[in-house]
This record gives structure tokens, C-alpha cells and sequence, in this order.
């Protein structure tokens, strides 16, 4: 009897090679020359974490490290050419970057969001209460309430003052500097609290933060211990009560991204969704090879709360930026022609398979951490509601280049049909008759105060970006 070799694949076996996708960790494809740009694009990644934690910091810091690349301001640029490197900043809070091509006739896009969720405060939020100071917050986004409770957390933001003088705050980061913390329920008192459903256990109205505990030494003062947190606010910072009103001021857990595991592969943060796809996009961007057509990124606000307002994704930012770039490029033309048939990626991110919490998952359709980057070709909820969707053409664009140019990449669902879903500001981008796909790294513990992803996935997305800005 013969016996046949082990390592000898049969026919089935070839065919499988053949036919099969293979899934695989992307860990697998590096080199030690790769793992030292990894660590260095994600050290530099953390800093903008770190420098970015609400969306008027994040517009700061893009600009700043902009400007350091040779980007000028659009609004007081007077004509255009081809190599040019423009920014232009919408009502603080949203942001788009461009190079100049040959023609602002159909540019390459990636646009991604810099706002996540977190704590803002009521209008008239400071009260006194059993010997407290605290203050009233009203969630900003998609939370699970339950997380922000016993977290450090700091206070960052702007106040305009009656008098027009902007105040700038970030209360918290470093170690010098007081936290501020929602206290829960101890576990000896909490019987009835621990028989609620988990979305009820803290609700939105006990969203309430300590500030302050020593009262002013006045007995003929009725809230002494709030009047003390004003005197504080008004010594240091020039505020009054009524300053409130006028502020955009927002707590946010304090502390710096860090790298998780003992071989150091991944990255918990704050605000990975979606200041993740923004970095990327961004170091894409100043990355850019002399690209042919012109590249351009958008940083939005508000997507957290369905891209509205002045300067979400479903106002006319896109319009006026691309419509100023035509006319100092002297090219006639509307912005809405020159968008449509254009390409472009969203940047957002996805939900990563979570082994405790697998029966949220189609198994077959979930992505993973450390496969690389994950491209959808829609998003929504069950029926495809609240989404837009790729083409099958715009797909095979998409994966070819990435394969192209060696940027892992995998594809999936957002959970099980029914199960939930969520939507991106594809669809905004979409109306204009733009060819788009979601193109993101997965995350776990989306939305939590602190959120995880891998730094390998960070870098392929990195790489799937440049090479789509640098495509002819």
C-alpha cells in the first residue's frame, strides 16, 4: 500500500484555496520593520486621543497639526492651484481639509465624525443637596447610563461670558487637577435598583455629578455650599450662574489612552468612535502623495445624535467648502456637479465580536479584532432602514485597492437582523450621487467611557486611506 504524503493538498483542498475566503489575523502578515511604524502611527494616535476629547478640541488639534504641514486657511486664500493645501472650520465644531488637484471635478472624499458620546450639562445645572454641590447633565448620544456612574470624570469646554469673553476649561486630565464623579447606589440599598432592567437602573435624571462640599461661613445664606462653588468659578475663571446659559461645556472621563494586554496589541481610549477614523484620515491626508485629484477630508459633528444641526453632516458645509474651492480655482461649475459620481469613504467605526456576548452576532457576518480594517457596504437596522448602500461595482473598487496595496481588510454586519443596528453619515454623503462604503476599524465596548481597538487595525486603516487618496 502506498502511502501518500502529508503535506500533499488533494483536490478539494486546492479547490477550497481556490474559492474560499480566508480569514486570518493580520498580526500574522507583519514584519519588525512593520511593528515599529505601527507603534509609532498608534503612540502618536493616543496624543491625539489625549489632545481631542470633545469636537472643538479635536478641530484645534487637526488644525494645528495641519497648519505644521503647510494647510492655510481657505477664507483668506484669494485663488487656488494644483498642490495647494487648504482647511476652512464650520461654527467651531466641524472641520474640512483639502489638497488641490488637476480639478475639483469629482474629489476623492473620506469623511469621518469627531463628537461621541458623553455628558453635557442643563442650562441651569448647579444645585445644593444633602450637604452637596452637584450638577444636572443631560446625555449627549447613544450611553448605557449605568457606565458613567463611579467614573472619573473631567470637565472640558468653552463659556462666553456676558461681556464676549471666551473661557476655556479642561478640568481633570492631569494629576494635579480635581475629577468629578457620579456616585451610585451602595450595593447594601440597592435591592430595588438591582431588580430593574439595566437601562433603567440609573436614569438620565440621576445623572447628577459631585463639584464641591465645603460651605462659605455665612449662616445667613441659605445654599451655602453651591454659593462656594460660584465664588470658586468666579475667582478663577471670571463666571457667574448665569454664564451657564452660555457655555458649551461637557464631562467626559478623565484620564489618557493606554494600551491594553501584556503584549501591549490594543488601545482603550475615549472617543475611539469615531476621533479613529479622524486620525487616520487625517495622516492620510498630509500623507498624500501628489495626488491627481483632489483629496479632501470632513470632520462633523453631531453624527452621535443623526448628523443634524449647523455643523453635522446633513448641512451644507459639504456644498459651501466644495462651491468655495471651485470659485478660487477659477473653474465654472456647482458644487453639486462637481460631487456627483465622485468617490468616497465614510470613516466610522463598527462593532467588534465580543466572546462574552456572541448571541447579539451572526457569526458568519461578525467582524473581529486584529482582522484589519472593515468595509460595509451598508449599515441600518432591520429592512436596511436608515442607511445607504454601495454598489456592487464601488466594492470591487474598494477591495482591490486595499489588496493592492496590502491594507488587511474584512466585511460584515452591525449584529443579527433585528437585533439593532446603526447608521453612519454615508447616507448624507450618498444624496449627492457619491459612490461611498463604510470603511472603519472594529471597536469593542462601543460607546462606553473607555472603548478598545486594535492597533493593528488602526494602521491597516491607515493604509487602506492613504491608498485611496493616492489612487488615479
Amino acid at each position: 500500500m502506498v502511502k501518500i504524503a502529508e503535506n500533499k493538498k488533494t483536490k478539494y483542498q486546492k479547490l477550497e484555496e481556490e474559492l474560499s475566503i480566508k480569514k486570518e489575523n493580520a498580526w500574522k502578515k507583519t514584519i519588525a520593520s512593520d511593528n515599529v511604524k505601527i507603534n509609532k502611527f498608534c503612540n502618536d494616535y493616543k496624543k491625539y486621543l489625549d489632545n481631542s476629547k470633545t469636537e472643538r478640541e479635536a478641530v484645534n488639534n487637526t488644525v494645528a497639526l495641519a497648519k505644521k504641514a503647510g494647510f492655510k486657511d481657505l477664507t483668506t486664500t484669494t485663488s487656488l492651484k494644483a498642490g495647494d493645501k487648504v482647511y476652512m472650520i464650520n461654527n467651531h465644531r466641524s472641520l474640512a481639509l483639502a489638497i488641490i488637484g488637476k480639478t475639483i471635478n469629482q474629489p476623492r472624499l473620506i469623511a469621518s465624525h469627531i463628537d461621541s458620546p458623553r455628558l453635557d450639562l442643563k442650562p441651569f445645572p448647579l444645585y445644593e443637596d444633602s450637604e452637596l454641590a452637584m450638577l444636572k447633565t443631560h446625555y449627549y448620544g447613544g450611553i448605557k447610563n449605568y457606565q458613567w456612574v463611579n467614573q472619573p470624570l473631567a470637565l472640558h469646554g468653552v463659556v462666553i461670558t456676558k461681556n464676549g469673553k471666551k473661557i476655556e476649561l479642561s478640568i481633570g486630565e492631569n494629576d494635579t487637577e480635581p475629577v468629578f464623579m457620579i456616585p451610585d447606589l451602595l450595593p447594601h440599598l440597592a435591592k430595588k435598583q438591582l431588580e430593574k432592567k439595566a437601562k433603567d437602573a440609573v436614569s438620565g435624571e440621576e445623572l447628577h455629578i459631585v463639584v464641591g462640599s465645603i460651605p462659605i461661613q455665612d449662616e445667613k445664606v441659605s445654599n451655602k455650599i453651591k454659593l462656594a462653588v460660584l465664588e470658586h468659578l468666579n475667582k478663577k475663571y471670571g463666571l457667574v450662574e448665569e454664564d451657564f446659559v452660555r457655555s458649551d461645556l461637557q464631562f467626559v472621563p478623565a484620564g489618557k489612552a493606554r494600551d491594553v494586554g501584556f503584549d501591549q496589541s490594543l488601545i482603550a481610549s475615549y472617543g475611539q468612535d469615531d476621533r479613529s477614523s479622524a486620525y487616520a484620515s487625517l495622516q492620510a491626508l498630509l500623507n498624500a502623495k501628489n495626488p491627481t485629484k483632489t483629496t479632501i477630508a470632513f470632520y462633523f459633528d453631531k453624527e452621535e445624535i443623526g448628523s443634524v444641526g449647523d455643523s453635522g453632516a446633513r448641512s451644507t458645509f459639504i456644498e459651501i467648502f466644495t462651491e468655495t474651492l471651485l470659485q478660487k480655482n477659477k473653474e465654472k461649475n456647482t458644487a453639486l456637479h462637481a460631487l456627483y459620481k465622485s468617490k468616497a469613504i465614510n470613516g466610522d467605526v463598527t462593532a467588534a465580536s465580543t466572546p462574552m456576548f456572541k448571541d447579539v452576532e451572526d457569526p458568519t457576518n461578525a467582524v473581529t479584532i486584529g482582522r484589519g480594517v472593515s468595509i460595509e457596504k451598508y449599515g441600518g437596522g432591520g429592512g436596511k432602514y436608515g442607511t445607504s448602500e454601495a454598489t456592487s461595482e464601488y466594492m470591487q473598487y474598494l477591495t482591490n485597492l486595499f489588496d493592492k496595496n496590502k491594507a488587511a481588510w474584512q466585511t460584515g454586519e452591525l449584529g443579527k437582523v433585528d437585533e439593532g443596528g446603526g447608521g453612519t453619515i454615508a447616507m448624507w454623503l450618498s444624496k449627492y450621487g457619491i459612490d461611498v462604503a463604510d470603511v472603519g476599524v472594529p471597536v469593542l465596548a462601543m460607546h462606553a467611557p473607555y472603548e478598545i481597538t486594535s492597533k493593528i487595525d488602526m494602521y491597516n486603516m491607515y493604509k487602506a486611506y492613504i491608498a485611496f487618496y493616492n489612487a488615479k
